[in-house]
């Protein structure tokens, strides 16, 4: 295939990861509109961020299987369809249940355009274009948890609420269109059998998982019950792996995880993940409560990791070519952890010009060490196993993402008791919030001294030469 056509490919995908991506965070600022129209209070709203999430979470492990038995054309463009229809159907939603029950249907369906959409670019780029590649499908999952607010408040402001969901039905159209014309018609399918118990493990784990921190980070009162499904979800995603160790035809191959480069990108930059997703949550939070600022002047202030984000990303190919994988991510993951520890020197007597100039190196570092683990995972993945490692990338990215949320909510939360400020959030607590993040970051730092000093060095060499 072209580099043209496969350029187009990846276009394509981060169109659709895009979609996914904003429709997780979008609602945030319209939660009190919406739940003037379906009579309930605004609290009650979250569980369609939740259910959205969980049910991207579960899905994810079924797409690979999906893509192998129908081919990636087929799952990814139906995907589009579903997608599309479920907007719709949010928009036209009257009430609660019927919302969450499009949101249900809208994030499976955001499942299938992830590892399919990544799978069906891998598929269709050679080795020395996958730097450029994977560049072009990393910058969806950075800015679009950032945009998500403040574009929900923009068009609450100056429309309403049901157009956060319009906006996606003329995107899906166009996706769909391009997705046929551009993605080849028969591509590796197989008639592998369907892990059924496997799914149940997975999906059940995630789901315990991540209901079980969110729960913690939410409510006093219901400790027992968010330890209790944190517990379930660990237990039952260790007979998981056990499982799909043992099972002749898994619905995770984990055989994958035995690539040193793939392995560490998994685990470390699961980690380092979660630091990053804690970010887009917390900032606004504090900036409203303990700075007093309104939401619009907030999401203007985070908005600075998101240029921080875009001014890194012509120069992020460049870098990874010049100085290799693994000097960039210890270099620029010890810059990325003191930029997370800067977030506690903010207060409301600085001036904004200094916020905004810790959240724009933040977001310099943040882009780079975020697109540096995604290329570097797939860097040396046989062309065989490329459906097992974007399937297993892709659960364990979206679970990360979503972790980092719940665990930045429980974290403030602890702050808060050990503050005595348990009724009202303030900066002190916001501040001890930033260096615990800035802990699990380092710990993402750690992890990847496993990294070979040469690490994916074929695939730099390959750009190299193109160029």
């Amino acid at each position: 295939m072209s580099q043209r056509r496969s350029t187009w490919i990846a276009l394509l995908v981060a169109v659709t990861f895009f979609m996914e991506n904003l429709d997780a965070t979008v609602i945030a600022t319209a939660l009190p509109d919406m739940a003037r129209t379906f009579g309930v209070a605004a609290v009650d709203l979250n569980i369609g961020m939740s259910a959205y999430m969980l049910a991207v979470a579960v899905s994810i492990p079924i797409s690979g299987w999906l893509a192998d038995r129908f081919g990636s054309r087929l799952v990814f463009s139906s995907a589009i369809v579903l997608f599309t229809l479920s907007s719709l159907m949010c928009g036209l939603s009257d009430s609660l249940e019927t919302f969450v029950a499009a949101r249900v249907l809208q994030g499976i369906s955001g499942a299938m355009m992830v590892p399919v959409g990544r799978l069906a670019v891998l598929r269709s780029t050679e080795k020395k274009d996958l730097v450029r590649a994977i560049s072009f499908i990393t910058w969806p999952g950075l800015v679009a948890p950032v945009l998500g607010p403040p574009v929900g408040g923009f068009i609450v402001t100056h429309a309403s609420w049901p157009w956060i969901f319009y906006l996606n039905l003329p995107l899906g159209v166009l996706a769909l269109i391009a997705a046929l014309a551009l993605l080849p018609k028969r591509d590796d399918a197989s008639a592998r059998t369907f892990d059924f118990s496997g799914f149940l493990l997975v999906g059940i784990a995630s789901a315990a998982l991540l209901y079980g921190v969110e729960i913690l980070g939410q409510s006093r009162d219901d400790v027992l019950q968010g330890l209790a499904l944190s517990g379930t979800g660990v237990v039952l995603g260790i007979f998981a792996w056990r499982h799909m160790r043992r099972h002749a035809q898994p619905l995770l191959a984990l055989g994958v995880t035995g690539i040193r480069t793939f392995n560490v990108c998994l685990c470390g930059g699961s980690i380092f993940r979660i630091a990053i997703s804690t970010l887009p949550f917390l900032l606004p939070l504090m900036f409203q409560l303990a700075f007093g600022l309104s939401a619009f002047d907030a999401g203007l202030l985070v908005l600075a990791v998101f240029a921080g984000n875009l001014a890194m990303k012509p120069f992020t190919t460049w870098v990874m070519q010049r100085w290799g994988f693994r000097p960039v991510l210890m270099v620029n993951g010890i810059l990325g952890v003191l930029a997370i520890a800067a977030c506690a020197l903010l207060d409301e007597r600085m001036s904004p010009a200094l916020i905004l100039f810790i959240l724009f190196v933040g977001g310099l570092s943040r882009s780079m060490q975020f697109t540096v683990f995604n290329t570097l995972a797939f860097a040396e993945i046989p062309k065989e196993q490329m459906s097992d490692a974007s399937t297993l990338f892709s659960m364990f990215f979206q679970l990360s993402m979503a972790m980092g949320v719940a665990i930045g909510a429980l974290l403030l939360r602890l702050s808060m008791n050990i503050h005595g400020t348990a009724g009202h959030a303030e900066t002190a607590d916001f501040q001890l919030t930033f260096l615990c993040v800035a802990v699990i970051a380092a710990i993402a730092l750690l992890d990847n001294l496993r990294l070979p000093p040469q690490a994916g060095e074929a695939v730099l060499q390959r750009a190299r030469a193109k160029d």
